[in-house]
């Protein structure tokens, strides 16, 4: 049995049925009791008969107290199909020239999901034999406002087809577009440039270079972003991030599981800590979420979100002049549902002084819907770890339906803004409100998966979509009311102004390649601070990404 690659089946023994906003969780017994066991890891994941459009994968069965009954299929962490528990191989559509990593978990009548098996890397090989470069871009042209640059220019052609445009400027590669026009932002003021722009196809055969085409941005800042400036360099996921009440910067490293302390003054840089008990996944677990509480400067406690070898989880640990007190680690919340991917772990104070944390599905959509589990929500925690009396269902949870949520900020009306990856099709931005049902696993930003979908009654929609490929966004900061989101495979920063209960006016900035992947955005007291995530940051292996901290200016 083959099953929609589109989510999970609906199962009798273990569904969470949204109903009118609320929620009602259903597990499957043996024998009079509760099935909670998971089944084991599949193994040894294979590739076979490997070409450019398909791939056979296979694995080695997991086991379960009751049984298996899916094997879910995973790309990066996107579900690609499920197939029954007697199935033990799968035919999946491959892209020409794709370098993938799959894996896979089991699943049982309860809906209990495995830990993921190891990753098998698939790199697909090009269809057919194509020698013959695109033709040059013609008509380049340059338009100036304040200190940014917007290029435009005539497509080019190819006997099968272009794929991009890698875009040039004074003589270095910056960025690449998928169309005919790219915005390069952030750029200094008074100064001269030259740009020139190259077609290439699938197969990597690049064009010879536009004629190049001079600009010169003015004199002072009328854009919304300024400028982007290089602070600090890191060879870890630069993943959690706070100003500190001096101006100093607090970080963490994701896969060393190190906590930082940059001054972005004088570049000094030193690690303050390593966090006792944080293990990464072979994938995009590790020490995620870090959080300063505004009474930081009196009580010194830092919170992080991290995982663990059994599950994700909240802690605090004061910060002394010696480093981290580890004296002083309190876990504050254990038991929330970890996996290779889908671990969610943003952490962000509200300015009712709660503590609130974003918490993936651990690859099991069922979990997002079901009110017994801590995973695919947003949750709200007193600072000391105990439960709010105001939280709405007597628990932890203050929104449910969630896939994997990594952006939460506030507005200046104290509402809770929150970023979620989508699975292939949709992200979101959701506008958080207390018990809220968001729809995930039935519903996909506005794209309907099973049964009624978005229609479902309770559900409530997103502020805003982005197609994944523009998106894949992981941060999220609110400055002024104006939202700023980080997005990592899209490669660009999305700015829209807050009116009313609805997002407006959006624009992006550092599209392309020149800043990378945007994994972190926070406020600063100067404007902003980001940070790229560039390679090296799906396997929980230390040092072996870039990672780039940007301050950014911001402008009118």
């Amino acid at each position: 049995m083959k099953l929609g690659r589109r989510g999970w089946s609906v199962l009798v023994t273990a569904v969470a049925v949204a109903l009118g906003g609320g929620a009602v969780a259903v597990s499957a017994l043996t024998g009079g009791e509760p099935d909670t066991g998971p089944p084991t890891p599949p193994g040894e994941a294979r590739i076979a008969d490997l070409t450019c459009t398909a791939v056979t994968l296979s694995w080695s069965a997991s086991t379960d107290d009751v049984g298996v009954a899916f094997y879910d299929i995973f790309k990066d962490g996107q579900l690609m199909e499920s197939v029954g528990g007697d199935h033990l191989a799968t035919r999946l559509t491959v892209v020409p020239g794709a370098n993938w990593g799959l894996y896979v978990n089991s699943r049982d009548e309860a809906g209990n999901v495995s830990q993921a098996s190891a990753t098998v890397t698939v790199q697909a090989p090009q269809c057919g034999t194509d020698e013959k470069a695109p033709t040059t871009p013609t008509g380049l042209a340059a338009t100036v406002s304040g200190t940014t640059i917007t290029l435009r220019w005539q497509a080019a052609t190819d006997d099968v087809a272009v794929a991009a445009y890698d875009i040039y400027r004074n003589g270095v590669k910056v960025g690449a577009a998928p169309v005919t026009t790219f915005t390069d932002s952030a750029l200094a003021p008074r100064t001269d440039y030259g740009y020139e722009v190259a077609a290439r196809d699938a197969q990597g055969n690049t064009s010879s270079r536009s004629a190049r085409v001079p600009a010169r941005t003015e004199q002072s800042c009328a854009n919304p972003i300024c400028s982007a400036t290089k602070v600090r360099t890191e060879d870890d996921v630069v993943w959690g991030l706070a100003e500190l009440p001096d101006g100093t910067l607090l970080f963490n490293r994701r896969d060393a599981h190190e906590v930082v302390l940059l001054d972005p003054r004088t570049g000094s840089r030193r690690v303050v800590g390593t966090v006792p008990g944080a293990s990464g996944t072979d994938g995009e677990g590790g020490l995620m979420g870090l959080a300063v509480a505004p009474s930081f400067a009196t009580d010194h406690w830092v919170y992080l979100f991290h995982t663990t070898r059994t599950d994700n989880r909240i802690v605090r640990l004061k910060l002394g002049t010696g480093g981290l007190d580890t004296a002083t680690l309190e876990v504050l919340l254990s038991g929330i549902p970890r996996n290779k991917f889908h671990n969610g772990g943003r952490l962000r104070f509200g300015p009712d002084g709660k503590l609130y944390a974003a918490t993936g599905d651990g690859q099991n959509g069922d979990w997002a819907q079901r009110l017994d589990n801590l995973a695919g929500k947003v949750l709200r925690l007193n600072p000391d770890g105990s439960r709010p009396d105001d939280n709405p269902f007597n628990s932890y949870i203050w929104s449910y339906g969630h896939r994997n949520p990594q952006g939460l900020a506030f507005d200046s009306q104290g509402r809770l803004w929150e970023q979620e990856f989508g699975n292939v099709e949709l992200d979101e931005t959701n506008l958080i409100v207390k018990g809220g049902n968001y729809g995930w696993p039935l519903c996909e930003g506005t794209s309907s998966h099973q049964g009624a979908g978005c229609a479902t009654p309770g559900f409530i929609a997103p502020k805003h979509t982005y197609p994944t490929a523009e998106g894949s966004c992981s941060g999220l900061a609110i400055v002024q009311d104006v939202v700023y989101v980080a997005c990592l495979r899209g490669m660009r920063l999305y700015r829209a102004t807050i009116s009313g209960s609805e997002l407006t006016g959006f624009e992006e900035f550092f599209a392309g390649a020149a800043h990378g992947r945007l994994r972190t955005v926070e406020p600063g007291t100067s404007g902003l601070w980001i940070a790229s995530s560039n390679g090296g940051d799906k396997d929980s292996s230390p040092g072996n990404t870039t990672a780039v901290i940007y301050r950014v200016t911001l402008g009118g």
